[in-house]
């Protein structure tokens, strides 16, 4: 293609798509989505797999008749609590039975859902609870602290506990952790809040749900922003169903035979598309479970025998090291789509050798649902590459200085989308909205280049943009907050690498006159202010002023090399573990949930 042609002339439908001759045989160029709201699928599948297992966790098991009818009273009991269509609903839970049936329930009640991630600190879930006008919670017990405040009382808090479903011994460890957390308060005992399943058992199980279809907003997911002030990414229905109909389909539309390895979190946008709508909508059973423990997860694929996981790259990395240790049966695994960042070969060919299964990458972003390439799965897929466009999915790379002109193939440029499942904006932000949809396309950001075939390469980042085990952290966010740490005169945020996490984030601090450094404090601050995936892992103390152009911005190629002699060793952080853990007042997960006896399966 010339780069005389401008990006703005291409209408819908009219840029080149050379992919589609490359689609397997068995996936369309284009779909006929449903014109239904996202809660369809559900009520789709428990009519024609009533039976059919939904979902696995611990000793529990739930067929898609019953959470069906618990999403139903789910929503008739949101909606006597006051919910009315358009209003904004808290998911605060990890990936456990009832965040599909919260989920469910939620979109059958009119609601849309607001994602709170359990990584997120008290003043980061708090904020984003009060900027999205949040009714309702329903969150984990030992995670509600870090939403009741004076503005979020308990009474608009549902709550689910884990307790039950534990090992015996993690039993004690939960009640332990529980009562540290949030002590002896009453209102979280029933006073105030209310249990999950109270609300369940009270539904009405002839509850007709709310038809809200279309561009009514059905997900707002918090994303970071290069600013300093946190976005929020509000999906629609018709966003949620296409990107759940592109991965059915690009699955083979094996409905009702799949069953998926469901360890990615529900709380990210890839784990929401990839489990919870795009397996629902092929009537596939779930095994699901809160955190990634290799021994945990490989002991879950040898006893339920999934035949499809969709991870990310630290995860393929962390089974192979184990399975190069023990022996596990994951002969069942067909096929890996690794996303949230890039794969490297190595540990792609690695898995698929333990496995005997096709890794293939993909790639997406949340402002799209967020997958808009993959690689094929009939063994077509091109190593190095993250694949092709899903059908319907528009995608050119254009010069990264105007963003006007369309370049030819070859040719290294931003990778711009456009497709329905696309987002319509940001939550309350346009000025950030007009920023990155531009002439009906989704700017990412990233620079990539397509060959003549289709498949497309991620070259690098325009945006500073780190990326660890799967999260992006935005460098702007985290100096916002450690300019506020005592004796801080300057600071940068980069990332450095970090296999196979892909990158950690590295702070390099440029001190006041006469300031003592010391990491113990600084880690206690960060704890209580930023998200785990946010936190400095390396801390370089540097003399002077930081590298700057002449225009200022700092010279963030400059900062991410060694740290040449000037970083003490007490600044290296000897934290390895990036999974959910108690640590002071981190909100996160409690550890009792992340060491996982045999009993995980």
């Amino acid at each position: 293609m010339s780069s005389s042609i401008l990006l703005s002339s291409l209408e819908p439908g009219k840029a080149p798509s050379p992919w589609v001759a490359h689609y397997p045989d068995h996936v369309p160029a284009t779909l006929d989505y449903p014109h239904e709201p996202i809660w369809w699928l559900l009520d789709k599948t428990s009519h024609d797999f009533p039976d059919r297992i939904a979902c696995h966790y611990y000793q529990q098991q739930m067929t898609y008749g019953q959470l069906y009818d618990a999403a139903r009273r789910t929503a008739s009991a949101l909606v006597r609590r006051g919910v009315q269509p358009g209003m904004r609903v808290g998911l605060l839970l990890p990936n456990t039975p009832e965040y599909l049936i919260a989920a469910y329930g939620i979109w059958m009640a009119g609601g849309v859902v607001v994602s709170i991630s359990p990584l997120m600190c008290a003043a980061e879930a708090a904020g984003l609870v009060e900027a999205t006008q949040c009714h309702t919670v329903i969150g984990l017990d030992v995670l509600a602290p870090l939403v009741l405040n004076e503005r979020f009382d308990s009474r608009r808090l549902i709550v689910v506990s884990l307790q039950d479903r534990l090992p015996h011994w993690q039993r004690f460890i939960y009640a332990f952790i529980r009562l540290k957390r949030i002590g002896w308060r009453a209102e979280l005992s029933g006073l105030g809040s209310t249990p999950l399943q109270q609300e369940i058992d009270r539904g009405d199980p002839n509850f007709v749900p709310v038809r809200r279809e279309g561009e009514s907003p059905a997900y707002i997911l918090p994303t970071g922003g290069t600013t300093g002030a946190p976005k929020a990414v509000v999906l629609s229905h018709a966003n949620l169903m296409a990107n759940a109909w592109q991965l059915f389909y690009w699955a083979e539309q094996r409905i009702g035979r799949e069953t998926i390895l469901a360890v990615i979190p529900f709380f990210h946008s890839y784990g929401l598309s990839s489990c919870v709508t795009a397996g629902v909508a092929g009537a596939a059973t779930m095994v699901l479970f809160h955190r990634f423990k290799p021994d945990a997860v490989l002991r879950l694929i040898q006893h339920h025998r999934p035949s499809c996981f969709t991870a990310v790259p630290t995860m393929l990395a962390g089974l192979s090291e184990r399975l190069a240790q023990r022996r596990y049966d994951v002969s069942s695994l067909e096929y890996c789509i690794s996303g949230g960042a890039a794969l490297d070969l190595a540990v792609g060919e690695q898995f698929a050798r333990y496995t005997g299964g096709k890794v293939v990458q993909g790639y997406g972003l949340s402002e799209a649902s967020p997958v808009t390439h993959t690689g094929p799965l009939d063994g077509t897929a091109r190593t190095g590459t993250i694949g092709l466009p899903l059908p319907d999915t528009e995608a050119v790379i254009v010069d990264a200085d105007t963003g006007t002109r369309v370049l030819p193939p070859g040719e290294v440029g931003e990778l711009v989308i456009r497709g329905p499942q696309v987002m319509h904006g940001y939550w309350n932000n346009e000025e950030e909205t007009r920023r990155v949809i531009r002439h009906g396309w989704l700017f990412t950001g990233d620079l990539a280049m397509c060959d003549a075939d289709g498949f497309f390469t991620i070259v690098d980042r325009k945006k500073d943009i780190i990326i660890t085990s799967g999260f992006k952290v935005y460098p702007a966010d985290v100096e916002l907050v450690l300019r506020r740490y005592p004796g801080v005169r300057d600071v940068a945020v980069v990332g450095v690498p970090n296999p196979p996490r892909g990158e950690q984030v590295k702070a390099v601090l440029s001190l006041e006159r006469g300031a003592k450094f010391n990491r113990h404090a600084f880690d206690r601050f960060t704890a209580d202010n930023l998200s785990r995936h946010k936190r400095p892992r390396t801390v370089q103390i540097v003399d002077g002023d930081l590298p700057r152009s002449f225009l200022g911005k700092v010279l963030r190629r400059e900062l991410r090399g060694p740290c040449n002699g000037r970083t003490h060793p007490d600044h290296q952080s000897s934290k390895t573990d990036i999974g959910m853990k108690l640590s002071g007042s981190e909100a996160v997960l409690p550890s009792a949930l992340t060491e996982t006896s045999d009993n995980a399966s």
